[in-house]
């Protein structure tokens, strides 16, 4: 066993210490365990971090409880028992194993001090114990189940003793080793983050759009008080006669498929021999304390392909939608069909995007009356702020985008590595509130898009039935935020032809998955499936990007080619350039 005091961890307590030690934490978890019980039944009345679930009782099944009640202490006995059979020259680490992935305990210190080992146990012995609990709640539908193991989630991965200076074997051996100067570093970056209001990721001084970052080379030619349009210079001597023109979501900012340029969607399309234009959206301000989701569909989507085809002299358009612009897209796609103009799109791919919200995943957890009544409080200069979005989506994935930073940057002081992904997470945008309010309610709450001629756009009802367009549909196998099963129900609610790709990670990574990579995989199936398990259960996996399957799709629509020039260079058609890519908006804070 490694000598403690050559890591710089304290010498390891005399089997008697150990003993007391144990008999502490026995206490502890006891009080724990009671307590844990309380706050699961008192957790449906209480508000913490912008959460508040509804009020329902919260009775527990009997038999259920018990059998986790007599689990828990026969486990918890077991554990007690191993440290106390091993002694200062024992081993413990065979007992409670961390999930897989599980980074918090990946240092070896965890396993080669029996002292921390018994820790990092009985956490995640109490962890178990308290997520189990909630399945012996009785008295809940599924959402409020879904709520309550949501809280009790996140309140299990803030209670990790991996958190906290004293419980954190690596975090001590940094102390002694540094004298602390890791504390004074990380009491900095914590000051930092206050002033500014938001968790840091990474070096923010690191990247400067349109130098290392959104460097695909083009320019602005057209800007409205809603978006500013790209068209990016082309790289071949022919490109399809048809362009293509990307919307992506407006709560983030446009280069997620621009980032740098070995990862760049964009960049990658338009060395495919595509005339590849993008949508940014200007950050909301006072001014767009009116803009709602017409906006976005009417004098947002339609008016930039519109702008597209008459630049270009084009009929159609190939269109991407991500995310939350793909369900304007969705419904954009709708908008057109209803006028009988839908020949203006070829087709239409969806990145990650919902229609029907049945399914939507843990998102959907934050949208009730009470969470509207707190956006409209917290949103009263007319556009909320994009900070609290950013803290909303770094909730879903706490572990991961919380407390994985605040050991790194405050407790250990670590300087931020540049990492272009987190740069961008962290780039946030303002949200027009009357738009956000409505699409929460709307969509999220009550589905209306789902629902046949439920919602009018400017007048005219829409019907998701009624979109025939071909459409490229993906879904991320991993994705928190559009679950495959929810993205899936665009196929069952669309009228044309469907080719639906499962890609493997979530909902940045299996977007932003370049050929190059060499990572992951996706899924596909020829034969027509009826549900998601179906289609997962016939098809065909292949490694790697799926990028390529989908210009492949594209190409199969659409074969003629015209010169790389005129109007095909930003600026020298009918719009005249305003400023080079990425421009303005996407600079604005």
């Amino acid at each position: 066993m490694p000598d403690p005091a050559a890591s710089g961890i304290a010498a390891i307590p005399t089997l008697e210490q150990m003993q007391q030690w144990t008999r502490s934490l026995g206490q502890a978890q006891q009080i724990l365990m009671e307590h844990a019980a309380g706050v699961l039944k008192d957790a449906p009345h209480a508000s913490a971090a912008g959460y508040s679930a509804p009020s329902f009782p919260a009775l527990f099944n009997a038999d259920l409880l018990s059998k986790v009640q007599s689990d828990f202490a026969r486990e918890s006995t077991a554990l007690w028992q191993r440290f106390l059979n091993a002694g200062p020259d024992g081993d413990t680490a065979t007992a409670t194993l961390a999930p897989r992935g599980d980074r918090r305990f990946a240092d070896p210190k965890w396993k080669e001090n029996p002292f921390f080992d018994l820790i990092r146990q009985s956490y995640l012995l109490l962890s178990d114990y308290m997520l189990r609990l909630t399945d012996s709640v009785d008295g809940l539908d599924g959402r409020q189940k879904e709520q309550l193991r949501f809280a009790a989630q996140g309140l299990v991965d803030a209670m990790a003793p991996s958190n906290f200076a004293f419980t954190n074997p690596v975090v001590l051996e940094k102390t002694i080793e540094s004298s602390g100067q890791n504390l004074v570093r990380g009491l900095k970056h914590m000051l930092a983050d206050l002033g500014k209001g938001q968790l840091t990721h990474t070096d923010g001084a690191a990247f400067e759009p349109g130098v290392n970052i959104a460097a695909t080379p083009g320019k602005v030619v057209k800007e409205t008080p809603l978006y500013q349009l790209i068209q990016y210079t082309p790289t071949t001597k022919t490109v399809l006669k048809t362009p293509l023109i990307i919307f992506p979501p407006w709560i983030n900012r446009f280069y997620i498929l621009d980032l740098s340029p070995e990862k760049s969607f964009v960049k990658w399309a338009v060395d495919q021999g595509l005339t590849v234009f993008v949508v940014s959206w200007k950050s909301a301000d006072a001014s767009m304390k009116d803009v709602d989701w017409a906006d976005y569909i009417v004098r947002g989507q339609v008016d930039a392909i519109d702008t597209v085809r008459d630049v270009l002299d084009v009929p159609d358009v190939h269109a991407i939608g991500y995310c939350v612009a793909g369900t304007t897209l969705a419904a954009t796609l709708a908008w057109l069909a209803a006028r009988g103009e839908e020949s203006k799109v070829r087709t239409a791919t969806f990145f990650t995007a919902q229609v029907d919200f049945r399914d939507a995943g843990d998102l959907a957890l934050f949208v009730d009356d009470e969470q509207l009544k707190l956006v409209e409080q917290l949103a009263a200069p007319g556009y909320l702020d994009g900070r609290y979005m950013a803290a909303t989506f770094n909730l879903l994935r706490g572990r991961d985008l919380i407390w994985n930073y605040v050991v790194s940057n405050y407790l250990l002081g670590e300087d931020y590595a540049p990492f272009d992904l987190l740069y961008w997470n962290g780039d946030t945008t303002n949200l027009p509130a009357k738009w956000h309010k409505g699409y929460l309610a709307d969509l999220y709450r009550d589905n209306k898009l789902a629902t046949p001629n439920a919602i009018s756009i400017e007048g005219t009802a829409i019907d998701l039935r009624k979109v025939r367009t071909p459409s490229y549909i993906q879904a991320g196998r991993e994705d928190h935020i559009a679950p495959a099963k929810s993205v899936w129900k665009i196929t069952e609610h669309f009228g044309g032809p469907v080719r639906f790709v499962l890609a493997g990670s979530g909902h940045i990574a299996g977007v932003v998955n370049p050929p190059g990579s060499g990572k992951y995989q996706y899924w596909t199936c020829e034969g027509p499936a009826a549900t998601l398990d179906s289609f997962v259960a016939e098809a065909k996996e292949t490694k790697g990007s799926w990028w390529p399957d989908w210009i492949g799709w594209i190409t199969a629509s659409d074969m003629e080619t015209v010169p790389a020039k005129a109007a095909r260079i930003p600026g020298k058609g009918k719009l005249p350039a305003i400023e080079d890519a990425p421009g303005r908006y996407v600079k604005s804070r």
